[in-house]
């Protein structure tokens, strides 16, 4: 299954970002050579790692049977379980859309790749030449940019009083 699966949640402007995501992951995994298995698994998760982001908080909390965290962080984890549900078995893809939203220490490149991807994909409106210049170093210089990344997310939920998860702080104990 490549696409949005026929359960996704998803409006116009959430599906044109998930759009740009695929297109930024497919080209990443073009200029790195990556093997045609690999590529797919990117494009994959850059397709399904915000299927439920537009659904409802009582569905988000029905699928992952969680009540306590924040509902902005439950569509990662709900669309990885409808994932496993309909029999995706890549760990890489599930984990990368599990914990796209605050991160994972112990994440492949896939997981990288789509933290990245959803920072820096073009559509969004801050820091514009700064993400873009990011953007066209990733095939050259992945964990560098992936450290610069988390690095900037951090700050920016510092700037803003956004509580860290605990998978944001073991991944920038992690990559620093």
């Amino acid at each position: 299954m490549t696409g949005l699966p026929t359960w996704a949640v998803v409006g116009h402007k959430r599906r044109a970002h998930i759009e740009r995501v695929v297109a930024l992951l497919d080209s990443w995994a073009e200029r790195m050579a990556l093997p045609p298995e690999r590529r797919v698994a990117w494009c994959d998760a850059g397709w399904w790692h915000d299927a439920l982001r537009d659904a409802d908080e009582l569905t988000l909390r029905d699928v992952t049977g969680e009540r306590a965290r924040p509902v902005g962080l439950l569509h990662g984890p709900a669309a990885a379980l409808r994932l496993e549900a309909q029999g995706e078995q890549r760990g890489d893809v599930l984990e990368a859309i599990r914990w796209h939203t605050v991160g994972h220490n112990a994440w492949a490149d896939t997981g990288r790749a789509l933290y990245m991807a959803d920072f820096l994909e073009p559509g969004r409106t801050f820091m514009q030449s700064d993400r873009a210049f990011l953007a066209s170093l990733v095939p050259v210089a992945f964990d560098r940019v992936f450290r610069q990344v988390v690095r900037l997310r951090l700050e920016w939920a510092i700037r803003e009083g956004k509580g860290l998860a605990p998978e944001t702080v073991a991944l920038w104990n992690g990559v620093r």
